[in-house]
């Protein structure tokens, strides 16, 4: 071995397809499951950026037609720093958060899910995909995946060769 991974030799290579799917399966995982009395939920809230795709589909999915976006800058490139606001949704809209399904791409370390949930500690917090040391954070994911894994999703993707992930021939 010649020293440590880097952050694309143990990808994740996520497809629009397939992140189409996963927000679909996580969209049927809390169809019924609100605080409403018919299981709804009032509104959807997207983390933006990676939450925006999964939100509209799941809001779509459960004909939710309250949708809204949080900003939250966690990243610079593929080093996390720590998160903060840069824009929210309406506070009289949000309330405590009771009856809004939060939703983003991944939860990673959970900083940034800590961050929203102490704004709405009521809300729902789903995810399409989680790491171990976020999993504490979020109630609803479809897919776990490990910690040292980088998961590269659709939107941050373009088409090209990638060497062998063991051996070249």
């Amino acid at each position: 071995m010649t020293g440590p991974q880097l952050p694309h030799e143990k990808g994740f290579h996520i497809s629009w397809d397939q992140i189409h799917r996963d927000s679909r399966a996580l969209a049927w995982r809390l169809d019924k499951h609100g605080p409403g009395k018919d299981g709804s939920w009032r509104a959807v809230v997207a983390i933006t950026r990676g939450g925006m795709a999964p939100a509209m589909i799941v809001a779509r999915e459960l004909d939710i037609r309250t949708v809204d976006t949080i900003s939250v800058k966690s990243y610079h490139h593929q080093t996390q720093g720590k998160p903060m606001v840069l824009n929210k949704p309406d506070g009289e809209m949000m309330g405590d958060g009771e009856g809004v399904l939060i939703v983003d791409d991944l939860v990673d370390s959970g900083k940034t899910l800590h961050l929203v949930r102490d704004m709405y500690p009521k809300a729902h917090f789903a995810t399409v995909y989680a790491k171990p040391k976020g999993e504490p954070m979020v109630d609803t994911f479809i897919t776990g995946v490990s910690q040292d894994t980088w998961i590269f999703f659709p939107w941050d993707m373009a088409l090209q060769y990638v060497e062998p992930y063991r051996g070249t021939d």
